[in-house]
């Protein structure tokens, strides 16, 4: 145990009222035979100020800096610390918040299960960060929607469609009514398909598209790269090709990295910021000893600056989810969002859009929208459109129909009797 980071006697109320710490609840089972408040004391030293030991070299002052462990509870292995927020880089960096708290934590050899559950974070802290500025209600003023989902689609296969192929899904899928289409999170800059050929292609049809709709269409970008100058310029050169069509940059946040989300966020504040979390799963699924939790993972896209980041489909779709990514949602969207254990007051903080993705085809719309509780959020649905018996175009329709059966208060079933691309959907699908 090390004493120097128990703080048992600290009360939440009184450590949030100070507004100089950040606090966290893990869940932490320590190897057999470790008392999980000593397990608790050694988290605390190795994620601020300490190591596995008194340090010979601590002062007077680096010792006001330890995290506190101020409550634990043994029988649920959770614990409770608070983080100064002096130890934080004040130049509101979320990668340097990470390396403390869900750094070299997860490597003490004592440890069978470290998992980051919630975060709260204080006024004072949160003025260090810049939040979104391109926001979900930006995008939707752009594209003329009220009172519903933006509806989108992923380019499928995921890899392995030519410039002119790519850029014709996109049509069709527009063509259908679709409003938001985006790059899947694999597509860079191949051999079959190089990046500003693929663009190229793309402002073609996003012209046309308009000019026989009379419609405003959207599309996401994936501009992660090898380094940050070839991320820039894939960005400038996107703006440069089709910027007036206000297209998002996608950023594969978990394998390009935090630094790449607020590196785009910082530099392209007009543009909306797509946070790809391809990755996620090793830290956030719940079989996962050691990582952190899907609203914690929001939160923190949130704090980083992202316009929308993927929250999961709460079990309804093809990947593993259920209530906390209806958390999740709230964590990215509320002005004050209730967690896992702690409520969060996000003050002046603009939202960050929940993007639904994942095995979801129009006749899961209604169930996504009900357990989200919220129209503001994108709905991407990749092969639930493409799959469509008669094609992308039809895919897409049925899932405007799908929408609009919605907003009308009617099932699915009852208002595909008079909207054939619906019936098919339903009868593609429906079983499944």
């Amino acid at each position: 145990m090390q004493k120097d980071y128990l703080g048992l006697h600290l009360k939440e109320t009184e450590l949030m009222k100070s507004n100089k710490y950040l606090l966290t609840v893990f869940r932490m089972v320590p190897e057999k035979g470790i008392d999980l408040e000593d397990m608790a004391s050694e988290v605390a030293a190795e994620s601020s100020t300490g190591s596995n030991m008194r340090v010979g070299t601590a002062t007077k002052f680096s010792d006001h800096l330890n995290a506190l462990v101020y409550k634990v509870d043994k029988k649920k292995s959770l614990a409770w610390l608070a983080y100064p927020i002096d130890i934080f880089d004040r130049g509101g960096n979320v990668q340097n918040i990470l390396t403390y708290i869900a750094g070299n934590v997860f490597g003490i050899a004592e440890l069978k299960e470290l998992k980051l559950l919630d975060m709260w974070i204080p006024p004072a802290m949160l003025k260090r960060h810049d939040g979104p500025t391109y926001t979900i209600h930006d995008l939707k003023k752009y594209l003329g929607i009220k009172n519903r989902p933006i509806l989108g689609t992923i380019v499928k296969p995921k890899i392995g469609l030519k410039p002119k192929e790519f850029a014709k899904v996109c049509y069709e899928f527009w063509m259908g009514g679709g409003d938001f289409v985006k790059f899947d999170e694999p597509q860079a800059d191949q051999n079959f398909a190089p990046f500003k050929k693929t663009i190229d292609e793309i402002a073609v049809m996003l012209k046309r598209v308009e000019k026989e709709t009379g419609k405003k269409k959207a599309m996401s970008v994936n501009i992660s790269a090898a380094d940050f100058d070839t991320m820039i310029k894939r960005a400038d050169y996107v703006n440069k090709k089709i910027g007036k069509y206000h297209p998002a940059l996608l950023v594969d946040g978990i394998t390009a990295g935090w630094m790449a989300i607020q590196t785009a966020k910082r530099r392209y504040k007009k543009n909306f910021i797509h946070f790809h979390r391809a990755g996620h799963g090793a830290f956030t699924r719940h079989e996962s000893p050691f990582g952190f939790s899907v609203p914690v993972l929001t939160m923190f896209g949130r704090l980083a600056g992202a316009s929308g980041i993927h929250t999961g489909t709460a079990g309804i779709g093809k990947m593993a989810g259920d209530n906390e990514d209806v958390i999740a949602v709230h964590c990215a969207l509320d002005k004050v969002s209730k967690g896992l254990f702690f409520t969060q007051d996000w003050g002046k903080f603009a939202p960050c859009c929940p993007i639904a993705s994942g095995g979801l085809n129009p006749t899961k719309l209604h169930a996504v929208i009900k357990a989200f509780g919220t129209t503001d959020f994108i709905t991407t649905m990749g092969a639930g459109c493409h799959s469509h018996p008669d094609g992308t175009r039809k895919g897409a329709t049925a899932l405007v129909q799908a929408c609009e059966a919605y907003q009308k208060g009617k099932t699915i079933q009852e208002y595909a009797k008079t909207h054939e691309e619906l019936a098919k959907a339903i009868e593609k699908f429906g079983k499944k």
